[in-house]
């Protein structure tokens, strides 16, 4: 009965998820109806029809060039930081971790903003900000496991502290090259590149970031018992046969692979991480075998009912959407931190 429960409710997301992209894909600064969108998704059957490439009429201009690639790469970061959310907290214990925890938002931040400022990468092309900020991301991972592996076997509170100190030396230099730089528009760039953004999604960003988010996801799907063991601790997995120190490396850089995907093609994007998997383990529980595929659709859903209304809520302007979460998600936390400490709200 609970598998049947479980289908008929993962189903359902599909169904929501499905609605979500339609209504997505009819709002904007041009208003489509469902007879135009339904034109449009037939011309892909038309041999002559290139994703890339417009002059197909302006209905199938904005729908196969703006909106579906948009629509695309925001499920997919919706997904990837909800299974990274996952991830993260069980790697360091605590439901309440963030996949930004040790540092990678704050590596991303240096990167962009060396790239902004110092034009590092700039023969990489008009994606180059990303592509720093990608590195950045990276580098500040393995950072973080070089450093917490320093004076002994590496545990998860090593992991945490490492990843707070790192952070707090990256945002130290960030501010430092903002505060001597005299250039206006590199800082509103800065700004405008944390707040986050899908405005210029293309399919160019989706043959980048769709083969990795799949497989890292499907990769994590596929160690879901070393996920369980992680809540448990090292210890018990230490007797049941399972050493998770090797383990943790390799969830940790691909979690931050994960983020570092999603930084890379829409800046950055906080809290996704912390609500979504926190929301959906009251619901189905902490099982990842089926706490993965459900965190995965539910991120997906949030974050594409959030970037919606970002560019919908004011007329001709575009939230960023790092604001409408934040306003969200901050909130969330608050309350979910309290929950935890004092044991408000019930279990």
């Amino acid at each position: 009965m609970l598998k049947i429960r479980n289908g008929i409710f993962f189903c359902g997301l599909m169904l929501i998820l499905l609605l979500i992209s339609i209504w997505a894909i009819s709002i904007g600064t041009v208003q489509l109806n469902l007879i135009d969108i339904q034109k449009a998704l037939m011309y892909i059957f038309n041999p002559n029809f290139s994703l890339t490439e417009s002059g197909h009429g302006i209905e199938n201009d904005i729908i196969w060039l703006i909106r579906i690639p948009r629509i695309l790469l925001v499920i997919l970061a919706g997904a990837g930081l909800a299974i990274s959310g996952v991830v993260m907290q069980a790697i360091v214990q605590n439901p309440l971790a963030d996949p930004y925890i040790l540092g990678v938002s704050s590596g991303a931040s240096l990167g962009a903003t060396i790239a902004i400022f110092f034009n590092v990468g700039i023969y990489w092309g008009s994606n180059f900000v990303g592509i720093m900020a990608f590195l950045g991301a990276l580098m500040i991972s393995a950072l973080v496991l070089f450093v917490a592996n320093l004076g002994g076997r590496t545990n998860s509170m090593k992991l945490l502290l490492s990843g707070i100190s790192l952070s707090a030396v990256c945002s130290a230099f960030s501010s430092f090259i903002v505060y001597f730089a005299d250039d206006k528009d590199g800082i509103k760039t800065v700004i405008y590149w944390m707040m986050g953004s899908f405005a210029d999604t293309r399919w160019e960003n989706l043959y980048v970031v769709a083969p990795v988010v799949i497989i890292l996801i499907v990769f994590f799907y596929t160690q879901s018992k070393i996920l369980n063991l992680m809540l448990l601790g090292d210890e018990t997995a230490i007797t049941l046969g399972t050493d998770l120190a090797k383990y943790r490396y390799v969830f940790l850089l691909g979690s931050a692979l994960l983020v570092a995907m999603v930084v890379f093609s829409a800046g950055m994007i906080g809290f996704v991480g912390l609500i979504v998997p926190h929301i959906v383990r009251m619901l189905i529980g902490t099982e990842h075998r089926i706490l993965l595929p459900f965190c995965a659709i539910t991120g997906a859903i949030f974050l594409l009912i959030a970037d919606s209304l970002c560019r919908t809520l004011l007329p001709a302007t575009e939230i960023p959407i790092g604001i409408l979460i934040s306003l969200i998600g901050a909130p969330c936390f608050v309350y979910l931190m309290i929950k935890k400490t004092y044991g408000f709200g019930g279990n």
